[in-house]
């Protein structure tokens, strides 16, 4: 197990990173750093002695945050930002409906499963809709509630 980074590296952060309980001052469940944003790993540990740590430095946010290896990617490898993530609550705008059976009524409530960055036609999700995981491209989703993860981190 050899880590992919090094001291001084800049790195970018694939997922939201949120206060697992660890991080002194804020609430649990609180967003520290939001996916996409650009820190330098300050150094290399390991957790339970099979998973890479990386203490990165997000200077524009002003944190020092544990990150697991596969939660960064180094800054040079390609990104594709994505409207939402992995638990966020969704809607979906448009009837869904798989061989002329309606699966998923304009308006209903899902889940975000798993997010598809490297699909050829754009950002893909798993959503959990209910009685239903379908596939569906980032155009047929909107946010139930707007994005305010920056007040609630205050």
């Amino acid at each position: 197990m050899l880590p992919r980074f090094d001291y001084g590296d800049q790195v970018r952060v694939t997922r939201n990173v949120r206060n697992d309980g660890t991080y002194p001052g804020l609430v649990m469940g609180n967003l520290l750093v939001r996916r996409g944003s650009v820190g330098y790993v300050m150094t290399v540990g390991t957790f339970l002695q099979d998973q890479l740590i990386y203490t990165v430095n997000f200077l524009d946010q002003n944190r020092i945050v544990g990150c697991r290896d596969e939660e960064l990617i180094g800054i040079d490898e390609p990104w594709v930002p994505s409207q939402f993530e992995t638990r966020e609550k969704v809607r979906a705008t448009l009837t869904l409906a798989v061989g002329g059976e309606v699966l998923v009524p304009v308006g209903t409530e899902g889940e975000v499963m798993r997010v598809i960055r490297d699909d050829e036609s754009g950002i893909q999700y798993h959503v959990h809709f209910p009685g239903h995981v379908l596939q569906v491209p980032e155009r047929v989703l909107a946010p139930l509630v707007e994005h305010d993860d920056d007040a609630q981190a205050a």
